[in-house]
C-alpha cells in the first residue's frame, strides 16, 4: 500500500499488527470488542486477534502465570457517532475514566477540537478514544 504522511511526503509503509499482553487474553479482548462494539475476537495462532476497520490488528497473548508485563498505551482514532456509543458504554459498566492521561480528572477532554476519554484495559494498559488527531485544525 502506497501513500503519502502528513507531511506531503510519499510513505509505502502500513502497521499491521501489535501484541498486547495480558493474564486473561479472553478477558481482555472480549473486553476491548463489547465495549468498541467490534467483532469477536478471532483465534490467530496462540493469539486472539482483534480487527479494527483499517486492517490492523491487536493480537491479545497471555504472558505465563506470575510474569509482570509493563502497561503500554493504545490510542483509538473514533468518529463523533463511535465515541458516543463507546462512552455510553463506559458509563454503564461504571469504568473508571479520565480527561488526561495524568488520571487527575475524570470525563472527557475537548482538545483539538473533539472529544477524547482515557480508560483502563483489563491487563492494566492505558486505553484512549480520541475524535480528532492531536494537532488537528479545522
Amino acid at each position: 500500500m502506497e501513500a503519502w504522511n502528513h507531511k506531503g511526503s510519499f510513505v509505502a509503509i502500513s502497521f499491521n499488527h501489535t501484541i498486547v499482553a495480558a493474564a486473561d487474553k479472553q478477558h481482555s479482548a472480549y473486553f476491548l470488542t463489547t465495549l468498541f462494539g467490534l467483532p469477536e475476537p478471532v483465534p490467530a495462532g496462540h493469539f486472539l486477534a482483534v480487527e479494527l476497520a483499517n486492517g490492523v490488528t491487536l493480537d491479545f497473548a497471555e504472558t505465563p502465570p506470575g510474569v509482570e508485563f509493563p502497561p503500554q498505551h493504545y490510542a483509538f482514532l473514533v468518529s463523533e457517532e463511535e465515541f458516543d456509543g463507546i462512552y455510553a458504554r463506559i458509563l454503564e459498566q461504571k469504568i473508571e475514566h479520565w480527561a488526561d492521561p495524568r488520571q487527575s480528572a475524570h470525563g472527557i477532554n475537548r482538545n483539538d477540537g473533539g472529544r477524547g476519554t482515557y480508560f483502563l484495559d483489563p491487563a492494566g494498559h492505558f486505553m484512549e478514544i480520541l475524535t480528532r488527531p492531536y494537532g488537528w485544525r479545522p
